[in-house]
């Protein structure tokens, strides 16, 4: 037998029910920030990442699945959502009319050890948005992220946040960080080992050396930010604070990916089991990158999480999703000689955009109730000889149980004054 590949799920059921809701509630979400919605490829040039993602990030460095298509050019299929959206903003002059706001979901695939929640292919949702450089907009996204967090009922949400600077505050650090490694090599693991020329502030990120005493006392970003850099992060804090929105700084916070500056930050909740890893979205500022992918100069900030993830969550804290997978209503012919009747009413009913289906093969009336049960009918429109020939129907509701008769001419009125 053949079977799906290691760190891949096949999705039905109970999960693609919650999958379904998360993405609703986000869309509502971003429909009520006036965020619209853009789809990019699931595979672009190799080039794309290694450039925009960053070539001393784990996932460049080890996670990204790269082939050659049949013209021996190089591609990758996409490890994350910002990378592929520049390149479109950039390609299609969408910068053309700022600001702009972007939101995005859909399959994400990187190598890595498969775990509870996370798997080779995923599924990330994520907003970004170009040429808006004020704090007030970092302090925005940092709101719609709590709020879609808080409407699908996860409880405890706590935000970490930190500044990392811009360019220039950015390589005072760097140089007070590799001033304060260096004698410390040793006792570093080899990727530390690696990043310490490349990117010294991804060491802060390392969950293999994070408890060493060179972690520790180690210098700390926000003195060494520029006037500009502390005043926007500032600004930031105080928007919090203004929509009463809970975080803690985190000095040593700096994000996996090479392209950001100034405000990065994670969203946290009181996940029961998850421990330390409750983290369950993140993102930050990235000033830089448009223009250094070949673009104008343009700010930008972006957050994403994964769905797996969340979905996690909400079986870890036995919350319910609404289900609107239930249909208008279910039409029951009585015999085979209501039949072509119950057809011509189901098209009817259809073409004025209920959602309805019907018993097509003569079943027994209990296993016909049974069907309609199953598909989560609030209707059930029974067609009998005495219907067809009065031309009125026996509506039952199907959570009361009560029957109503409906004349035919009435029964759009009456489905839409009750569903």
């Amino acid at each position: 037998m053949i079977q799906k590949p290691k760190g891949t799920y096949d999705g039905y059921g109970e999960f693609i029910t919650k999958y379904e809701y998360i993405k609703r509630i986000f869309n509502d979400l971003c429909n009520e920030y006036n965020i619209n919605y853009i789809d990019t490829p699931i595979f672009e040039s190799s080039e794309l990442y290694h450039r925009g993602v960053g070539e001393t990030t784990d996932i460049v460095s080890k996670e990204t699945y790269d082939f050659k298509d049949r013209g021996d050019r190089d591609m990758t299929l996409r490890p994350e959502g910002t990378a592929g959206i520049v390149r479109s903003v950039i390609e299609n002059k969408l910068y053309i009319n700022l600001p702009l706001k972007l939101w995005y979901e859909g399959p994400m695939f990187r190598y890595e050890r498969p775990q509870s929640g996370r798997y080779r292919q995923f599924r990330q949702a994520g907003v970004e948005v170009f040429g808006d450089p004020t704090p007030l907009m970092d302090a925005n996204l940092i709101s719609l992220m709590v709020k879609f967090y808080q409407r699908i009922g996860l409880k405890g949400i706590k935000v970490r946040i930190n500044s990392i600077g811009n360019k220039e505050s950015r390589e005072s650090y760097r140089d007070a960080l590799l001033k304060h490694f260096k004698p410390h090599l040793k006792d570093l693991c080899e990727d530390c080992n690696n990043r310490f020329e490349k990117n010294p502030l991804r060491i802060l990120d390392c969950k293999v050396d994070s408890n060493k005493e060179c972690m520790k006392n180690v210098p700390k970003i926000v003195d060494y930010l520029d006037e500009s850099s502390k005043k926007h992060f500032e600004d930031v804090l105080k928007y919090l604070d203004l929509m009463e929105i809970e975080y803690v700084i985190d000095n040593n916070l700096v994000r996996g990916l090479d392209y950001y500056t100034d405000t990065v930050f994670e969203v946290e909740a009181n996940i029961e089991g998850f421990g330390s890893q409750n983290v369950i979205g993140a993102g930050g500022r990235y000033n830089n990158l448009v223009e250094y992918m070949g673009g104008p100069s343009v700010p930008a900030v972006g957050f994403a999480f994964g769905i797996e993830r969340i979905i996690n969550a909400l079986e870890a804290e036995d919350i319910k999703v609404i289900d609107d997978k239930g249909i208008d209503a279910y039409i029951l012919p009585v015999s085979e000689n209501e039949m072509d009747y119950s057809l011509t009413l189901a098209s009817f009913l259809r073409d004025n955009a209920f959602k309805v289906d019907m018993d097509y093969t003569n079943k027994t009336m209990k296993a016909k109730f049974k069907e309609a049960d199953r598909y989560n009918a609030k209707f059930i429109v029974i067609i009998g000889e005495e219907e067809i020939k009065k031309d009125i129907l026996t509506i039952k509701d199907n959570l009361t149980k009560e029957e109503v008769k409906v004349e035919r001419d009435n029964l759009l009125d009456y489905l839409d004054i009750n569903i």
